[in-house]
């Protein structure tokens, strides 16, 4: 992992362009966020997380309200502990503080804090459309998702569907390309994975206006 540890000592890539394009349009689609090297230390710690058996089924709601849904979701995933990251999570980590400052500098988003997982949607997993704010609790902001797997193509399906602000129409779908990056508004974008038919490797996170437990 010396490799790993070079690119940590370097100051991470410019991020300026994320936060323009989100000013303009609401939400930001940036191929290449990481480099090819990069996306595979992450999926390798993922398969390394994976192979530990420190994923688990993701549910809906949170607190003692969650519960599995099948039909509603049928990923897994592992949380991000930040005083416990890998050298390649660091990596994204860093990448991410910078973009909360300049999107705290140039929008004035209130950005205090980020969480976030590995996210494995097995082959014919989804999740159904939603939005990523909880209700009664306004503390994310934005959502952001990061794509890992190699060589997907578009008839392997898993799909990003953005919809439309009144959900009646689609907006976008995002192929989930290595390196790619997605960003949106957490309370108001309406959206969904659609059925993957291989297996799909992503980190998804949010930035908040406020601490929150990992997981609730």
């Amino acid at each position: 992992m010396e490799r790993v540890e070079e690119v940590l000592r370097t100051p991470p890539a410019p991020v300026r362009v994320l936060a323009d394009r989100f000013a303009e349009q609401g939400f930001v689609v940036v191929d290449d966020f990481l480099p090819p090297r990069e996306v595979d230390w992450l999926r390798h710690d993922l398969e390394n997380r994976r192979k530990e058996g420190a994923f688990r089924r993701a549910g809906v709601g949170r607190g003692v309200e969650k519960r599995i849904v099948d039909e509603q979701r049928r990923d897994e995933i592992f949380w991000w502990e930040e005083s416990q990251l890998s050298l390649a999570q660091q990596i994204v980590w860093n990448r991410l503080e910078l973009l909360k400052k300049t999107l705290n500098r140039d929008l004035f988003l209130g950005i205090r804090s980020f969480e976030g997982h590995y996210a494995i949607y097995p082959e014919g997993a989804f999740y159904r459309r939603h939005v990523d704010q909880f209700q009664g609790d306004a503390a994310r902001v934005l959502s952001l998702v990061l794509y890992l797997n190699d060589d997907w193509d578009p008839a392997d399906g898993g799909q990003l569907r953005i919809y439309q602000d009144d959900g009646k129409g689609v907006l976008l779908d995002v192929d989930p390309r290595a390196g790619r990056l997605v960003s949106f508004l957490s309370h108001r974008t309406l959206h969904e994975v659609l059925p993957t038919r291989r297996e799909r490797f992503s980190f998804c996170g949010w930035f908040r206006t406020g601490a929150y437990p990992l997981g609730v």
